[in-house]
């Protein structure tokens, strides 16, 4: 499949940078769960007192079932961020990203340096 994803973990800041490319099948999106469970191992903060910063730029237009897949995730309590902010282009995949948030809280962001100084200082200023 053309989905590619990596996860990189910086625990002093208890900040997770995760990038996401390409079409997600199902079986994708598994892959990625898991991935992203071990990622989690490596933090040190206590349980939903991590940031998430999420690169999307690179992500084509999801089937529906990948997006209902993607909402679930995003709704699982155990995963949960203290902050999360996506690093989106202008296209249809901003849509999609709304879909699947659902009612979850999140700031969308075109510049990734913006993304993660929100993150970081909780300025509400830097939102796209």
């Amino acid at each position: 499949m053309s989905a590619n994803f990596s996860f990189e973990v910086d625990p002093a800041q208890n900040l997770v940078r995760i990038r996401m490319s390409g079409f997600f099948a199902p079986e994708d999106i598994e892959s990625f769960l898991a991935a992203r469970a071990e990622a989690h191992a490596q933090l040190t903060c206590g349980p939903n007192q991590h940031l998430t910063l999420n690169d999307l730029r690179d992500m084509k237009i999801q089937a529906q079932e990948s997006v209902e897949m993607f909402r679930e995730m995003l709704a699982d309590p155990a995963f949960r961020s203290r902050r999360l902010a996506f690093v989106i282009g202008r296209t249809l995949a901003r849509t999609q990203l709304g879909r699947a948030l659902d009612r979850r809280y999140a700031r969308t962001f075109e510049d990734a340096w913006a993304a993660e100084a929100w993150l970081l200082t909780g300025s509400d200023r830097a939102a796209a």
